[in-house]
């Protein structure tokens, strides 16, 4: 019983730690810092719960790689 109880207590204290780091990037973003480093790992640790923050994780991902390849493509594709 008490396994069960540590295993929510961590998982609690992971997802709050996860929106805390969403809440202080989203501030970030209009205050000096590095907002979007603390959004991405908030979503990080909030994907280990949430379906919704997976999803939203992954597309940005793919969006910062596809930006990625637009502002520096590859060596290869210049050949």
């Amino acid at each position: 019983m008490s396994v069960e109880t540590g295993h929510q207590v961590r998982r609690f204290f992971k997802i709050l730690a996860g929106f805390t780091l969403l809440l202080v990037g989203i501030v970030m973003l209009v205050t000096p810092g590095p907002g979007w480093v603390a959004i991405l790992g908030g979503l990080a640790m909030l994907a280990a719960e949430f379906v919704w923050a997976r999803r939203l994780l992954n597309r940005l991902k793919s969006e910062g790689e596809r930006l990625r390849q637009t502002v520096i493509p590859s060596w290869n594709s210049k050949t």
